[in-house]
């Protein structure tokens, strides 16, 4: 079993939206039973509240549905049980790595280290702004998760 969590700051918008986007990668290509994925915010502002309307709304519209989805805290007992803990920016990457525990700071890494046709480093948070900009984060996310598909693969021979 891989366990994979995506990480954002509140667990609303950006780690929602890859939590569904590869859920639904990992479950068309049959591996559901061998993948586990999760989601978690580094800041408490949301815990327990849907994903933003706005992220639902363009998953939805792509054919991923993020309505069972509640946000959660990202605790150090994640970093044990996930063997991918793949954050958005660089701010979400210092704050989980300031709760993480000695032996597993190789778990920790930007999601965009696996979107192998894009230059950039973070995924932005979209929050602030409209549509467009969780119209981009998906567009993203789908290229990141699918070079994140092929390193498991490769990885684990999934």
């Amino acid at each position: 079993m891989v366990n994979v969590l995506f990480v954002c700051m509140g667990n609303i918008c950006r780690s929602p939206i890859a939590h569904g986007v590869f859920e639904r990668q990992v479950n068309e290509a049959g591996l559901g039973h061998l993948v586990r994925v999760d989601s978690a915010g580094t800041h408490a502002y949301h815990v327990g509240s849907p994903p933003d309307e706005r992220a639902q709304r363009t998953a939805m519209s792509r054919g991923v549905d993020l309505s069972r989805q509640r946000a959660r805290l990202l605790d150090a007992d994640d970093f044990e049980r996930y063997d991918y803990v793949l954050v958005m920016d660089e701010e979400n990457l210092h704050n989980a790595l300031r709760i993480c525990p000695e032996g597993y700071r190789d778990r920790v890494r930007l999601l965009l280290e696996f979107a192998e046709a894009r230059d950039e480093r973070e995924v932005p948070d979209p929050y602030y702004g409209g549509n467009a900009g969780f119209e981009r984060v998906f567009d993203m996310v789908e290229d990141a998760v699918e070079g994140l598909m092929g390193h498991l693969r490769r990885q684990h021979g999934l």
